[in-house]
């Protein structure tokens, strides 16, 4: 089958303002500009799928932080999948798929340095931005480096149906935990969770306080936390920790669209007594573990061992109404667009 050629134009999602708490359509501009031709050292990606993160909301911001900010006016960045169409480069040839980071548009000129090969005969496209790509490594390091996993350990994981949080708890149970807890923000999300991915018990956190509910699933309390949400779910984890406990920071998903400081948990004063290690987690510190993490995990998920999910919507245009879905907790597992086939 020949390659695509490339076209004149392309669509590309720009930043058209800043939110103030929660985005709105009227935050994106949706652009048809012209595809560039790629200079020396450079190739051309028309994309097949792309990610939407959570992350991305902070993104959206004017602050300082470990990732720069959207410029207004100019198109988005995320992961995504794509097919090279045009190369001035001998390691690259047309009809190679490549992950790269020049999501939110159907064409991108890449620096082929920036991109990396990969195969989707060993497994498909979507999974290299899920299950075996950032939100993979993130659930695999988060686990086992920043919450210093241990063979009998319970682990709670909040968000746990979505993609970093799906993994984290499968990685545990496959890794011997006496016990794994998700909760989650629907009564089907919560069926997935024991069902079909081996948690042991899993609530849905809409329908009681989170405490009395994780309380009620852990009556011989925690040792690690794994916490995508933040607020009330942290406070409900501390209060359920045994001695030296450990708590993975991975996001804070509640405390994203808050307009004003949220405040802290209002027990971590047990951090004390019962002597909790508490730890940020960025996936950013732990590419070194990318080859481990694919050379373990792939057979797993391939084998069925470890299952994923995958929420799609289709075309370009339709990527902000994902990333705003995703906000809202409207997939399950990992969020993607999907930009041609």
């Amino acid at each position: 089958m020949n390659a695509p050629t490339a076209p004149d134009t392309a669509t590309e999602i720009r930043l058209a303002s800043r939110p103030h708490g929660v985005p709105t359509m009227d935050n994106f501009d949706i652009v048809e500009t012209a595809v560039p031709k790629p200079g020396p050292g450079e190739i051309l990606v028309r994309n097949v799928v792309m990610s939407v993160d959570p992350a991305m909301r902070g993104r959206m911001n004017d602050v300082k932080s470990y990732s720069p900010p959207f410029v207004v006016g100019e198109a988005m960045q995320g992961g995504a999948v794509g097919e090279v169409i045009e190369s001035t480069v001998d390691d690259f040839a047309v009809g190679d798929h490549v992950l790269h980071q020049a999501g939110w548009r159907t064409h991108a000129v890449l620096d082929a340095k920036r991109a990396v090969k990969v195969d989707d005969s060993v497994a498909p496209l979507s999974t290299y931005l899920g299950v075996l790509g950032m939100p993979g490594l993130t659930a695999y390091a988060g686990l086992l480096v920043s919450a210093e996993f241990k063979p009998g350990d319970t682990v709670f994981v909040s968000g746990a149906a979505g993609a970093v949080g799906s993994l984290v708890g499968q990685l545990a149970r496959l890794k011997g935990a006496k016990r794994v807890i998700g909760s989650a923000g629907s009564a089907e999300k919560v069926r997935h969770l024991i069902e079909d991915l081996g948690f042991d018990a899993a609530f849905n956190y809409k329908d009681g306080p989170v405490a009395e509910q994780l309380a009620a699933a852990a009556p011989e309390g925690i040792d690690v936390y794994f916490d995508n949400v933040g607020g009330e779910h942290l406070e409900a984890a501390i209060a359920s920790m045994n001695l030296h406990g450990r708590i993975a920071i991975c996001g804070m998903i509640s405390q994203y669209n808050a307009t004003e400081p949220t405040p802290a948990p209002r027990n971590l004063v047990q951090l004390i007594a019962k002597r909790i290690t508490m730890r940020g987690l960025l996936v950013l510190d732990h590419w070194h573990l990318m080859q481990e993490f694919v050379a373990e995990v792939a057979p797993l998920v391939a084998s069925g061992e470890i299952k994923y999910s995958e929420t799609f919507v289709d075309g370009i245009r339709n990527a902000p109404e994902a990333f705003l879905g995703l906000l809202s907790g409207a997939n399950t597992g990992k969020m993607l667009v999907r930009l041609s086939s």
